[in-house]
């Protein structure tokens, strides 16, 4: 049997070629989207907080190093990790620059609490609501272990 007429497309299936491109495209755009571009974006991101490294800013290195930027030269950054102890570093090798902002905790409850409500979690109860509930009636709490008094007389 010849399997070649059955792998040939017809004449007029310019429309079908469309459709066979069509998917590709598509998961092309998708992972654009999702995840080329936002990598492009984070790597411009880290390149421009590279060449703003100054003397005086605290930084993290990708090793977990904390210290203080003592001095820069073109290529590498001396970075102060204690009182006498100073470590040369790539720029490469400089993850985040650490940024002291005023506490915002009013900002943040109100954040917490906006989520809560959005996802269904608690919200925060105030004191006097706290109060544990009655135990069941004929028996002790699960946390207070049974005296057995509690017991009902027999009266067989």
């Amino acid at each position: 049997m010849n399997f070649i007429p059955f792998l040939q497309t017809p004449a007029g299936g310019s429309g079908n070629m469309l459709m066979t491109i069509m998917p590709f495209a598509l998961i092309f755009a998708i992972f654009y989207f999702l995840m080329i571009r936002p990598q492009n974006k984070k790597q411009k991101e880290t390149e421009q907080m590279i060449s703003a490294l100054k003397k005086g800013d605290k930084v993290i290195t990708v090793g977990g190093i904390h210290g203080v930027i003592s001095s820069t030269k073109e290529k590498t950054l001396i970075v102060k990790v204690d009182e006498n102890t100073k470590i040369e570093f790539n720029r490469s090798a400089i993850s985040t620059v650490v940024v002291d902002k005023p506490a915002t905790a009013p900002v943040a409850a109100e954040k917490k609490g906006l989520l809560a409500s959005l996802f269904g979690g608690k919200k925060d109860v105030p004191a006097e609501a706290k109060k544990e509930p009655p135990p069941e009636a004929g028996g002790a709490s699960p946390a207070e272990p049974s005296t057995g008094d509690d017991k009902k007389p027999d009266t067989n």
